[in-house]
């Protein structure tokens, strides 16, 4: 959840922070850290670290390091890890601040917020246990008044275990492809003090059709509780509401209610405010407004003030799509997979880099024409999604739930944590609560229960469908087609000549397949390609056998690279081709570089540089395109090549996910395989509004055989959009003849 930091003045000491009369002070910076192998305290700090980031940033570096960022110097074919085979001994993280706490403080109610920890946090004030928490995605908050010296230096001291002491009960964390659970403090940590009434969390529900937000919150009541019969057990709170445009400043609503709250305890309220003429949150105009909500004693003394930042956008399930304020909107773009990205070499304290993390979520995926992303196997620091509401940028969140791990009550109780926590942000639209998994109780049980508190947004549920859950809004089928059978099967190239894999043909759909999509329920694709590489070219664990199979074991890195961006681009035209499903999501943007799958960046990955692929993305996931459909015929070829001097007719596909028409031109190219330009021809063509079209054309083959390449370019009539290019090989000749293409690593553009 956003919260703006009020003003605060802060003093440097040499081994401590000092205070004036603050109301919430950022502990984010450098802390003195150390490890140990028994769960005592280090008898001296030797290290320091940076917070919010993982045990890696530790300097001078951890034992462990070299285990944990081992480089592999060549490539094993193997699919899943077991994490409780460690490659180094677990040890216990403490964490150390001191800070000076002034006595103007006194009388006052301190918390300190842990925004996300893993795995197991635990925390001392000057010595005394202030409590422990299991959760690793969501806010722990400590109540330290009892524990604080004042006028004093005060030291805090944060001990986080390793993944393999995580509870049975704790939510999630497993991952089959993670292979070290990094610890740490991974989001930021502040000092907040309150009178007696304190906001704990806070959500701001909107309803753009209505012209309303709900302002949801959940109060602490300091006091102390009942102890003698006649003791107050209740307290009156004023909570004052006002709701802004976020830049402008501008008040568009004002409101107030009053809560009767007991002592010692949590009480739950909210309360309905009308927008006037709201203005939208979309992908297009990613407009704010905040809300500032406060609480007051019935001597009108303010006790809390929180503020968080929100958008006014309606999105819904219709059928088989999704709505965004009232329009249907096609999903398009990518995912992350953050927490295996921290295993990754190169990691570093990237994932804390705002600029680097804001050219990751906006500027490269508008120009790719992404609007949305599947934050995939663990979410993200709070600030990722803070970036993401003012990009415009549409997120599937995820949980770090793929194998089972969890007990009932503290599913619920994390899961709705995260709601209350990230439930601010308009770029959130879906909640995921599992990937590629069963559980009857999330899925019939709590997910039921969870949008009673945010009904404004979807659940996804894994691999649940309406046989296993009662309400079913939306599917996420991950059409791996050929890449798992090739990874497992004993002789790949037997494989694929019996059950050969017409890439690039866009009318060819599985039995299998169509059974999953037939659903009444929205289908999101948010996963396939299995084609990954790791950015030095080399296959992924993954992927050994289908690049060995189709180019050889001693292929170059820009083979490979060629290859994996026509396999991702001609599959990608197949799914979006299809205009029954609701989105379409590649896979992967981000990860670990020397993991089991890989993503599309090339050399160093602080730099972002793009690979083939991201290049090609921009055609085949354009908003309005023309596709080629026709099987590839250079790395799969199946049957005869075609005859010298004879014709091939096929059909040119457009697609559309605009709400209006597009129309344009569309110029049919052949080239050999210098690079020559030996045909070419003009179809006009105009793409109905969400649909797509047909439009069958003739091409006349050469009398010369080898290798060509099938090229269109969409010209949209619409001078603001790009001209989109597709393109498939075919051989012209005999079978045995010997044929070369021309290459076509990078678009033209690039």
């Amino acid at each position: 959840m956003p919260k703006v930091f009020r003003m605060c003045i802060l003093f440097v000491f040499p081994g401590f922070l000092q205070a004036q009369a603050p109301e919430r002070i950022l502990l984010n910076g450098t802390w003195d850290f150390e490890q140990t192998s028994t769960a005592f305290p280090p008898v001296k700090f030797t290290r320091s670290i940076q917070v919010p980031g993982l045990i890696h940033l530790a300097t001078p570096k951890i034992e462990a390091y070299d285990a944990f960022f081992r480089k592999p110097l060549a490539v094993e074919g193997v699919d899943q890890h077991d994490f409780r085979k460690m490659d180094y001994p677990p040890r216990y993280s403490w964490y150390r601040k001191r800070i000076l706490i002034p006595d103007t403080l006194k009388g006052k109610e301190a918390v300190l917020t842990i925004k996300k920890s893993q795995y197991v946090t635990q925390v001392f004030i000057n010595g005394m246990d202030a409590g422990t928490s299991i959760a690793c995605y969501t806010p722990s908050d400590f109540h330290i008044t009892p524990y604080l010296k004042y006028g004093k230096v005060n030291e805090i001291l944060v001990r986080v275990g390793e993944r393999i002491w995580l509870p049975s009960q704790a939510a999630g964390s497993t991952d089959k492809e993670k292979e070290h659970y990094l610890p740490g403090i991974w989001d930021d940590v502040y000092l907040n003090w309150t009178g007696p009434f304190r906001i704990e969390r806070l959500l701001v529900l909107p309803d753009l059709a209505g012209k309303r937000v709900t302002v949801r919150f959940r109060l602490r009541n300091f006091s102390p509780a009942q102890i003698f019969y006649g003791d107050p057990m209740f307290d009156t709170v004023g909570v004052n509401i006002k709701i802004s445009e976020a830049k402008s400043g501008k008040i568009v609503s004002e409101g107030k209610t009053i809560v009767i709250t007991k002592r010692d305890n949590q009480t739950f309220s909210d309360i309905t405010l009308d927008i006037p003429d709201p203005h939208p949150w979309s992908p297009d105009d990613p407009f704010l407004y905040s809300a500032d909500v406060s609480l007051h004693s019935l001597k009108g003394d303010v006790s809390d003030l929180m503020t968080v930042r929100f958008g006014m956008r309606d999105f819904k399930r219709r059928g088989k799509f999704f709505y965004l304020n009232g329009e249907k909107i096609i999903l398009r773009g990518t995912n992350i997979t953050l927490h295996r990205f921290f295993e990754d070499p190169e990691c570093g304290n990237l994932p804390w880099d705002t600029a680097w993390v804001r050219r990751l979520l906006k500027e490269i995926p508008k120009d790719l024409s992404w609007n949305a992303m599947r934050i995939c196997v663990g979410i993200a620091p709070s600030f990722w999604y803070d970036i993401a509401d003012e990009a415009g940028l549409l997120l599937q969140n995820e949980w770090l739930y793929w194998q089972n791990h969890g007990w009932d009550e503290q599913i619920s109780k994390e899961y709705t944590d995260w709601v209350w926590t990230d439930g601010n942000h308009p770029s959130i639209v879906i909640w995921d609560a599992i990937n590629e998994n069963y559980d009857a109780y999330i899925g019939n049980h709590l997910i039921p229960e969870l949008k009673k508190l945010d009904p404004t947004r979807i659940w996804d549920a894994g691999y649940m469908t309406s046989t296993e859950m009662a309400e079913d809004e939306m599917d996420e089928p991950h059409p791996y087609r050929a890449g798992w059978d090739l990874m497992t099967a004993k002789d790949p190239a037997e494989f694929l000549r019996k059950k050969p894999y017409p890439l690039g043909k866009l009318s060819v759909w599985y039995p299998d397949l169509l059974q999953v999509y037939e659903s009444s329920s929205a289908q999101l694709v948010n996963e396939y390609g299995w084609i990954w590489l790791w950015r030095d070219g080399r296959p992924s664990k993954l992927t050994l056998n289908t690049y060995n199979t189709i180019l050889g074991p001693n292929a170059t890195p820009d083979e490979r690279r060629e290859l994996q961006a026509y396999w991702l681009q001609l599959e990608t035209e197949w799914l979006r081709s299809q205009r029954f499903l609701a989105g379409v999501l590649a896979f992967c943007y981000l990860t670990n570089n020397y993991g089991y799958t890989g993503d599309w960046f090339i050399d160093e990955i602080a730099q972002l540089k793009k690979g083939p692929a991201l290049y090609w993305f921009r055609h085949c996931f354009a908003p309005a395109a023309v596709f080629i459909d026709l099987p590839d015929e250079r790395f799969l070829p199946v049957g005869e090549p075609h005859a010298p001097g004879s014709s091939l007719s096929f059909n040119l596909i457009g697609v559309n996910d605009l709400g209006h028409p597009m129309s344009g031109k569309t110029i049919l190219e052949l080239i050999d395989s210098k690079g020559n330009n030996i045909y070419s021809a003009m179809y006009p063509i105009t793409i109905p509004a969400w649909l797509s079209t047909l439009q069958p054309v003739k091409l006349d083959l050469p009398a010369l055989p080898g290798g060509y390449l099938v090229k269109t370019t969409f010209y949209p009539e619409d001078q603001e959009k790009k001209p989109v290019i597709s393109r498939r090989y075919i051989r012209v000749g005999k079978n045995g003849d010997s044929f070369s293409f021309f290459p076509t690593l990078y678009p033209p553009e690039k």
